[in-house]
């Protein structure tokens, strides 16, 4: 494998898995903020923490309970990209 293929795999390979890692805390939010903006909404209460406040539990909630599973990927990620390195050096 040249360069070009391992920086381009690897490449895609981190934009993938930061897709992974980010998207369940992000879609997660998403979805707890459009219940508090329709709460807001049909209650006509307009506090801004409101939004916030949810959101932030949410996603530290979501953190902890998905931090093994995305903390194990991005150290497979980095064991595999440091592994394959040194064949690049050759």
């Amino acid at each position: 494998m040249n360069t070009i293929d391992f920086i381009s795999q690897l490449t895609r390979e981190s934009l993938y898995l930061t897709i992974v890692a980010s998207g369940l805390p992000i879609v997660l939010s998403l979805i707890v903020g459009l219940i508090v903006s329709i709460f807001q909404a049909t209650t006509q209460i307009q506090e801004q923490t409101l939004t916030f406040a949810p959101k932030l539990v949410m996603v530290f909630g979501v953190l902890a309970l998905a931090g093994p599973w995305i903390g194990s990927k991005l150290v497979r990620f980095a064991f595999e990209a440091f592994t394959r390195f040194p064949q690049l050096v050759h």
